[in-house]
């Protein structure tokens, strides 16, 4: 059974139309920087470059009323090669439990902010803390609904990814072509539960490796993030 508090996030990666959403949970034991990884799973980002978490809440004027604009509390890096941080004044996210964050209640927010090139931010909002005993905590991390793929790596951005998608929409062509093969999907607005809840209890741990302990992922790991299980 789950016997930490579940956390229930709302994932929306920013600046991108049509939306790339996610509703998820997790548990409240694990890391920040677990958190980051559960989101890449999610997003198709293949661990191949920096990630930051962010957490931010809506700024509150002095009147009490709640602003537009959000206020950045903290950001959560993962320790380079020799432990050090981007800045030594961000938190380790590897160190620092989600639980353990007594800031973060609705309707705050984290932002996994990954490949600082391209500029990913997905942000995640906190819609509630709650407990079922009912739950196995195998079940987590899981994704309860979504829409849209996700990212594709090194495509420039949100510009690059309309372009992709617009290259998707026309179902022909040589660029088409190649990333339907290389995806192994139709279209860019597809959103496979089933699969991204089987990635989402493997994924994590081989990031893990990949951020933490600074491993070159094995030959299955590859296998498992290209997807080439789907190939059998």
């Amino acid at each position: 059974m789950a016997t930490q508090p579940i956390y229930q996030f709302y994932a929306e990666l920013e600046d991108y139309k049509p939306k790339i959403w996610r509703r998820f949970q997790v548990a409240g034991n694990i890391t920040i920087a677990r958190l980051g990884y559960i989101v890449m799973t999610m997003y198709e980002m293949n661990a191949s470059h920096l990630l930051a978490i962010e957490h931010e809440r809506p700024y509150l004027a002095p009147s009490g009323k709640q602003s537009s604009r959000m206020e950045l509390i903290g950001r959560y890096d993962i320790p380079d090669i020799d432990g050090n941080l981007f800045d030594p004044d961000n938190g380790d996210a590897t160190k620092i439990k989600l639980s353990s964050l007594k800031s973060l209640e609705p309707p705050s927010y984290l932002v996994v902010w990954y490949d600082f090139g391209d500029d990913w931010r997905v942000r995640i909002t906190l819609e509630r803390i709650f407990s079922d005993p009912d739950l196995p905590g195998k079940e987590l991390p899981r994704v309860l609904e979504g829409k849209g793929y996700g990212i594709i790596e090194d495509c420039g951005g949100i510009w690059g990814l309309a372009d992709l998608t617009e290259a998707f929409k026309e179902k022909n062509g040589e660029e088409y072509e190649h990333y339907r093969e290389w995806l192994g999907v139709d279209d860019l607005e597809t959103f496979n539960l089933d699969d991204v809840n089987f990635r989402l209890k493997k994924l994590p741990a081989i990031y893990a490796k990949i951020y933490e302990q600074k491993l070159y992922p094995t030959k299955a790991s590859i296998d498992l993030i290209e997807r080439r299980y789907l190939e059998k």
